[in-house]
């Protein structure tokens, strides 16, 4: 059902729905950043563990999407969509309870529903809003850097009131899920099925074969790689630099909220830009300097997490923009999207822990900051590839 065809009211719900939802796709995971230290100190963590904790959700977005598409065909986008919001709600309230071993669960349960979002959500928005496919998905971009930014800035302030600690802290974040929950209940009554003709893509193997498939997956890859080390690791990388718990999570805060922002200048400029190669190499370079710059110029902190929040979003958004720019068809872009999700969640899962032991080992966050810096800078390489003005060919 096209959005043109609803009434205002049901339009605006339906804009408000999708809106909430996004809110629901990055703040549960990226929350763990602020208070990741609580968390080991309470549960007598190793760095790995910890890793681990983090990496979690990156694994069930890599595992998980296939299922989003067979929910999708056999329930529908509007039901498979409540379910997700569901599972991040359980997985919310689990972290109430004493046990490492929930918090992991649950951790996972949470990462199973984002990556049902993930998946979804644009093909909803590319049904019902097929002339406003930018518009919208620069909205709903924002509104994940907003609410996940903001509740980082919160987090440590909320569990210090009335100390009521950091599990009662990251949990609250159900509350907006159940408003979420609530605001999508009427769009239940809509059984909008995938085709089989849709799903069918997907597993299609020829997109395996193509050098620029592999350069639109590798630039979001390695754009996932070092944005999730930095939304699990940035708060202690602060800590040892001397910045005190609440400053590091407000410094936390800022980076996500930096990284909506480029949307609000890009969706403009990539109308205006065949070729977006010299955009990508020159945001990915800005982001390297950020990374060298929390190294060896930790007192400008503040500056850099804007900046690298900047470059991290916006080498984002134009990964996904790549997906459409760089195919003919609808079903070539569900099958390059599926490759770059599910091939760039795995590279990024594997961030949070390998540093996690790099920094056990060697006593000291260098090497990780390092590493970031040349993966920020590989991203843009392949960004610059995949932003030159070429298609894939038509029969993949």
């Amino acid at each position: 059902m096209l959005i043109s065809t609803r009434s205002r009211f049901a339009s605006f719900i339906l804009v408000l729905g999708i809106l909430l939802i996004a809110a629901n796709l990055r703040g549960p995971v990226t929350g763990l950043g602020p208070v990741l230290d609580q968390i080991i100190s309470y549960f007598d963590l190793s760095a790995s563990q910890a890793g681990m904790l983090t990496t979690l959700p990156l694994l069930a977005f890599a595992f998980a999407s296939p299922v989003a598409a067979k929910l999708a065909k056999k329930q529908g986008l509007e039901i498979s969509l409540f379910l997700a919001l569901i599972l991040i709600a359980i997985g919310l309230s689990s972290r109430l309870i004493d046990s490492v071993i929930v918090l992991y669960v649950g951790t996972a349960i949470i990462g199973v529903g984002i990556a049902i979002g993930n998946v979804l959500l644009p093909s909803l928005i590319k049904r019902d809003f097929p002339h406003k496919v930018a518009l919208m998905t620069s909205a709903y971009v924002l509104s994940m850097g907003i609410f996940s930014g903001s509740y980082s800035a919160l987090l440590i302030p909320l569990a210090a009131y009335k100390d009521i600690g950091w599990a009662v802290a990251l949990s609250s974040y159900g509350i907006l899920t159940l408003i979420s929950i609530i605001i999508w209940i009427p769009q239940l009554r809509l059984h909008t099925k995938l085709t089989k003709d849709l799903l069918a893509p997907i597993t299609n193997g020829k997109i395996w074969h193509h050098a620029l498939a592999w350069q639109i997956t590798l630039c979001l890859g390695f754009n996932s790689f070092f944005t999730y080390i930095i939304i699990a690791w940035l708060p202690n990388i602060l800590m040892e630099t001397g910045y005190t718990a609440q400053e590091a999570g407000v410094l936390h805060g800022t980076f996500q909220l930096a990284t909506a922002t480029p949307g609000l200048i890009l969706i403009p400029l990539l109308a205006k830009l065949k070729d977006q190669s010299i955009l990508a190499i020159s945001l990915a370079i800005i982001g390297s300097i950020c990374f060298l710059g929390l190294l060896y110029l930790p007192d400008a902190a503040f500056v850099w997490s804007i900046l690298l929040g900047f470059s991290s979003g916006a080498i984002f958004i134009l990964g996904l923009s790549y997906i459409s720019y760089r195919t003919n068809h609808s079903l070539q872009a569900a099958s390059l999207s599926g490759m770059a999700q599910s091939l760039g969640y795995t590279l990024a899962a594997i961030g949070p822990i390998a540093t996690g032991m790099l920094h056990a080992y060697f006593e000291s966050w260098t090497t990780t900051l390092w590493l970031c810096a040349i993966t920020c800078f590989l991203s843009g390489v392949f960004g610059y590839l995949g932003g030159r003005d070429i298609k894939l060919d038509e029969d993949v």
